[in-house]
């Protein structure tokens, strides 16, 4: 039950990083105020990795930083890990 829960939370953090990118990449088109690119890796780092990943490949959006790939690619590491050890142990 954990695990599942886990994977819950990874997929509504994971919808809204999607979101965020979204809604940067408007604003940088737009010339607006920008998402802070600490927030937008945050949410990748911290359970939103899918999410950050898919943003950053649909929306062309922050994939020539190569720090958005490292955070976000070790964040998908370490939620796989926790995912599995989760649906190991429960």
């Amino acid at each position: 039950m954990p695990a599942l829960i886990t994977l819950g939370i990874y997929a509504v953090i994971s919808i809204i990083a999607f979101i965020l990118y979204f809604a940067d990449k408007k604003k940088a088109q737009n010339n607006k105020w920008r998402i802070k690119e600490a927030t937008l890796l945050g949410f990748g780092f911290f359970g939103g990795a899918v999410g950050a990943l898919l943003g950053m490949k649909v929306f062309r959006h922050k994939t020539k930083h190569w720090y958005f790939w490292v955070v976000n690619i070790i964040g998908l590491i370490w939620q796989i890990a926790l995912a599995i050890v989760l649906f190991i142990k429960f």
